[in-house]
């Protein structure tokens, strides 16, 4: 039997008239058109155009800076260095506690240098080409320092430095301990020692990091218009960094062309070109290029593991052990934060107790990392799912069989890991079953063992990755209990027109999740509407949407804060227009329904159509119940149902765990190490479905996302510090050529914990990094091949062959 709050179905649960219905994105339509509104489009009276130049260095001392030859280029207006930086603000903010909050972080680079591609100096001209001839102006004088780039020797005591002020490389380092992993050991039949590395990637979204500001001297009002994914978090750093009035601070979104994580730390590039643009007293826009994007545009965290498990003989788990050392790169950003999020998904969607974790920021002369989808929890449930199958080899147990026996049940759901996260629902046996069940397991099973006869390499891969959503940033007060932030909330307004239609605005900053459409079908469902009779303010601006300091589009939250957002204004709002429908009609309230655009009186002929109540509400106000307040727009927060951590540092740290299956089938040539996907399913279950098109592009792009970082990207870095993939010539990015046909399942396990039984449906970016690296290692199975990175290449595939037949003597 399974629990009554984790029904898992293979179809969507009946449908509301509108919300579970696969209602076109409308912002498709403009989109495809060739009519969307993105930075890049919108061109201001008297604008000027920004280039930045950039440090060709990894690590050097700033001994001068000469701007004369670029200050005389006709054309240029202004020019920003980092000693004007250093003048005309503070520090970036960190959430580190001491010595790593002496991390010095600038907009541009201040006295020194820290990764090849830091920005050094901004000029602002009035034609984009003239700026980027002035850059080439810019005399620098460099003296070149020691660089850092292996994370681990970054460590010693006698490191150079990068943060001088730290004192160490080592920013922040915390154990966390939970259950006992000590006594677990002493039960384990056998212990599995493993060192793993999880590598650096982009995110390289359509769109690179913009941003367009205008300050107006006469009103001291800042308008930045930019495609930052949670501006109004970006808000306070920009205040408490410029000393600028918050309230003087416009933030602008539209149309964003992708985002994956990757544009919330862009406010140093915010603050940057507001710079430039109180300086000139002009507008100023600034375009990131491709070549700076992959270089400085933020990376995913790159991790190194050195984990054991316990295990009993069967392949119980009995807990887990691992030092992480986390490579922060240059600067910490949003930093340790990804460090700290493996505590979202401590035990994967395993059942063990006991698990320790020695946490290591460190960093080194690389590019800074940032949220990339996924963002700390793809790196642990690699870890976690790469050691289990070790493991299981070790043992001679089947992989499929040492998960089935760990993997936590349907009826154990609401579950608590052990750092306190309560996974809300979910099936993670039937999910692997339908995953197995689609790629048709016992017939690959077979194909395998003849072609491995034949020299044929076949793999069949397997991952399970959780996607939890809706953050409690009081997960962060486990990194300083002094950071002054915790919870989660969004705020909507809805507002019925006097005539009958409806407006809906909540800060979301949607880039690609279609937010317009799905608020439109909930709405229509609330009110008795067609989603067409809904208008949903696109994008987010500071001075007409409402928004609170959690507000953005990151964590796989909408689902859950904005549409809890939007259903609270929805019903606030339709409670007036009933009431003001049964004083006029003279009935009671219970007895009002809204449907097809009326105010419905059951059981009788007496209703009133939405504009004659909107008629009363706006301009027939004497007509109005009496005391009621005249207008029909309704405001509503939502606050997240989230605790403070306790005694033993364990808290919910975020409301709902979405979760995929992956399963691959690959071929790898073993004169070559290329390999191809033969076949690839994906079994998805973010709860109700709001708009199941919408959820199958997530689904669609998350495996794309994901097997695109385990076989093509990677930031590789020379001992210099130099990138080595600093375009698409070396920065492999796969086409549709390269990524195979995806065939999806979608399983259906309602939350408990919101209204609609919605989760999130954005994070799956990891499970393919799983899939992969199981699929892989299942393929070089005759070769006894472990896979110990996350990024699998077949030049490194070809070499561990190589390796292998050198150690067999073959």
């Amino acid at each position: 039997m399974r629990g009554p709050m984790a029904t898992v179905t293979e179809e969507q649960a009946p449908p509301q008239k509108w919300v579970g219905q696969s209602v076109k994105p409308r912002e498709s339509y403009r989109l495809i058109q060739g009519k969307g509104k993105f930075l890049d489009d919108i061109k201001l009276p008297n604008m000027l155009y920004a280039a930045i130049l950039r440090s060709p260095y990894a690590h050097a001392k700033i001994v001068s800076i000469d701007t004369s030859k670029a200050s005389a280029l006709p054309g240029v207006i202004s020019i920003i260095t980092g000693e004007d930086v250093e003048k005309a603000t503070k520090p970036f903010m960190g959430v580190v506690p001491p010595p790593g909050d002496k991390v010095i972080d600038y907009c541009l680079a201040v006295g020194k240098t820290r990764y090849a591609g830091e920005p050094v100096a901004a000029v602002a001209a009035t034609e984009r080409s003239i700026a980027e001839d002035a850059i080439d102006l810019i005399e620098v004088e460099y003296d070149p320092l020691p660089v850092v780039v292996d994370v681990e020797k970054a460590m010693n005591k006698d490191s150079t430095l990068v943060q001088d002020a730290v004192g160490s490389n080592i920013v922040w380092h915390k154990q966390f301990n939970y259950g006992d992993y000590e006594k677990a050991a002493s039960h384990a039949d056998t212990i599995v020692k493993e060192k793993l590395h999880f590598h650096r990637f982009g995110a390289a979204p359509m769109e690179t990091d913009n941003v367009l500001a205008d300050y107006q001297e006469s009103t001291g009002l800042l308008t930045i218009n930019c495609n930052n994914q949670m501006p109004m978090f970006c808000l306070a750093l920009i205040v408490l960094a410029t000393g600028w009035d918050s309230h003087k601070i416009r933030i602008i979104t539209n149309d964003i062309g992708g985002g994956f994580g990757a544009k919330i730390i862009s406010y140093t590039y915010m603050v940057l070109i507001s710079l430039l643009s109180k300086k000139s007293g002009r507008p100023v826009k600034w375009i990131m290029e491709r070549r700076a994007n992959i270089i400085s545009g933020t990376h995913a965290n790159e991790a190194t593991f050195y984990v054991d498990i316990a295990l009993k003989k069967n392949g119980t788990i009995l807990g887990i052990n691992a030092k992480t050392i986390h490579d922060e790169g240059a600067y910490l950003r949003y930093e340790p934060i990804g460090a700290l999020l493996w505590v979202q998904v401590s035990s994967g969607p395993y059942r063990f107790k006991n698990l320790r974790m020695d946490v290591n920021s460190v960093v080194t002369n690389k590019g800074p990392v940032a949220p990339i989808r996924g963002y700390g929890r793809m790196q642990h449930l690699w870890m976690i799912e790469r050691i289990i199958e070790i493991a299981a080899k070790q043992l001679k147990i089947d992989p499929l069989e040492i998960r089935m026996k760990n993997f936590i049940t349907s009826e154990e759901m609401p579950y608590v890991t052990p750092s306190g996260a309560t996974y809300d629902s979910g099936d993670y046996p039937q999910a692997l079953e339908k995953a197995l069940e689609m790629i048709g397991y016992p017939e690959w099973k077979k194909k395998q063992s003849e072609y491995r006869k034949h020299g044929k390499l076949i793999g069949i891969g397997i991952g399970t990755g959780i996607d939890s959503g809706t953050n409690n940033f009081a997960q962060v007060k486990l990194i300083s209990k002094e950071n002054p932030f915790s919870g989660q909330s969004r705020m909507a307004f809805a507002r019925m027109d006097e005539f009958g239609r409806f407006q809906v605005a909540v800060a979301s900053n949607p880039h690609g999740q279609s937010h317009e459409t799905v608020v439109s079908q909930v709405v229509a469902d609330e009110l008795g509407v067609k989603p067409d009779d809904v208008f949903v303010l696109p994008g987010m601006d500071s001075f007409s949407h409402p928004f609170t300091g959690h507000s953005g589009s990151y964590a796989s939250q909408f689902a859950v804060s904005g549409i809890e957002a939007v259903l609270g204004a929805s019903r606030k709002l339709k409670k007036k227009i009933i009431e003001i429908a049964a004083f006029k009609l003279g009935a009671t309230p219970e007895d009002i329904i809204l449907k097809d655009g009326k105010a419905i009186v059951q059981d009788s002929d007496k209703s009133l159509e939405f504009w004659m109540i909107a008629n009363m509400a706006w301009r027939n106000n004497l007509e109005l119940p009496p005391d009621m307040e005249p207008g029909l727009m309704e405001l509503y927060c939502w606050k997240g149902p989230f605790k403070l951590p306790d005694e033993k540092e364990r808290l919910n740290p975020t409301l709902t765990y979405s979760y995929q299956t992956h399963v691959a089938v690959v071929e790898i040539d073993p004169e070559t190490g290329k390999l191809q996907i033969l076949k690839y399913v994906a079994v998805d279950d973010c709860g109700t479905q709001l708009n199941p098109q919408v959820v199958e592009g997530q689904v669609h792009g998350a495996a794309m996302n994901g097997i695109a970082a385990s076989i093509f990207e990677e930031c590789k870095y020379d001992d210099s510090g130099q990138l080595l993939s600093s375009t698409f010539m070396d920065y492999l990015f796969p086409t549709a050529v390269e990524i195979p046909h995806f065939q999806t399942c979608h399983l259906t396990s309602p939350s408990p914990f919101t209204t609609l039984g919605t989760k999130g449906a954005g994070e799956g970016g990891g499970t393919p990094l799983i899939t992969i690296s199981s699929a892989i290692e299942d393929a070089l199975a005759p070769f006894g091949i472990k896979i110990t990175d996350s990024h699998t290449t077949p030049e490194r595939i070809y070499n561990l062959i190589k390796k292998s037949k050198k150690v067999k003597g073959n």
